[in-house]
């Protein structure tokens, strides 16, 4: 049985990066906007699906935490500048092949600094995308929010592909 050969290390995988400064600018700027051209808590209706609404959310994914007297914020931009370490790390060490994961990194990243700028800067994150069918509203969310999310579905995207491989190549082996 041959050994499975090693991908080579991805060529600077530090260049992902300016990805994550484009979603930074991007939701910042999206925010500043929104802040300047809208009214807190008053929808502007885009579609009969989708308003714009400022939103103040001092907690975390769906107002998580958001009721309690401010501990959180300190807590969330603790657990943002610490998964922004880690996942640079992560991204250091991908292989040649890894660019799904790669993008998916610099997303995450990208949209856990902009939501830390809100936290520390305001005390809270700006939000002013709103989804809604008749009375029923999804959370609120903003550009940062939206990278998060892409990245984590590349991120099982490429795991589901990886376990898929593994497979195949195992197979092949009996």
């Amino acid at each position: 049985m041959a050994a499975p050969t090693q991908a080579r290390p991805m060529a600077r995988p530090l260049r992902w990066l300016w990805l994550s400064v484009l979603v930074v600018m991007l939701d910042l700027g999206s925010k500043a906007l929104a802040s300047s051209m809208l009214y807190y808590a008053q929808p502007v209706e885009l579609l009969p699906v989708f308003n714009l609404t400022l939103l103040h959310n001092t907690g975390a994914a769906f107002s998580f935490l958001a009721t309690h007297d401010g501990w959180q914020r300190w807590l969330f931009a603790l657990i943002a500048i610490g998964a922004t370490i880690g996942l640079t790390v992560w991204l250091t060490r991908l292989k040649a092949n890894e660019t799904l994961t790669a993008v998916s990194l610099a997303l995450i990243i990208g949209g856990a600094l902009g939501n830390l700028y809100d936290r520390l800067v305001h005390g809270y994150v700006v939000d002013f995308l709103s989804f809604h069918w008749q009375d029923h509203y999804f959370p609120a969310f903003n550009l940062a929010d939206t990278a998060i999310t892409l990245g984590a579905i590349g991120l099982i995207l490429q795991s589901l592909r990886e376990a898929r491989h593994e497979r195949r190549r195992k197979s092949s082996e009996h």
